[in-house]
């Protein structure tokens, strides 16, 4: 990510909206029965994967004086279900940490933490199994928005 950011300054090409959507899931099951190498998995990727973008990117924004940043969250951020209280507890960390971001950032930024919904994809099929056909697909997701 340090790479990336240096090259972003270098070609003086700060972003003006930053996306965080790298997330992942562990595989269904209760908590007590989740490898600690899955559940790192899953902090690492979906918190400390965001952090690092901010790390790197925010202070960037803050000298160009505006920007976006949107953390892609889950209606898990703001619920529970079980077997997938890694998962759960993860989105409930980009929500805070998003809130507090927003309440740290200057005039001119702001963040927000955004749900899009349950969606069919690789990891609700983890999640669902056949049940995630019954889901709107990213694709026609993107068609509501356009």
């Amino acid at each position: 990510m340090a790479e990336l950011a240096k090259a972003v300054v270098e070609k003086k090409q700060v972003p003006d909206i930053i996306v965080n959507n790298a997330g992942t899931i562990n595989k269904n099951n209760k908590i007590w029965n989740v490898p600690a190498e899955e559940f790192d998995m899953v902090v690492d990727t979906n918190i400390k994967g965001t952090a690092n973008v901010l790390r790197h990117f925010v202070p960037l924004m803050i000298e160009k004086k505006h920007g976006m940043i949107v953390n892609l969250s889950s209606g898990w951020g703001r619920s529970a279900a079980a077997e997938v209280a890694p998962y759960c507890a993860s989105k409930w960390a980009i929500e805070g940490l998003t809130r507090s971001l927003a309440k740290e950032l200057p005039p001119g930024l702001a963040a927000i933490a955004l749900s899009p919904g349950v969606v069919n994809t690789d990891m609700l099929h983890s999640c669902f199994g056949g049940s995630a056909a019954l889901y709107q697909t990213t694709e026609s997701w993107s068609q509501t928005w356009k």
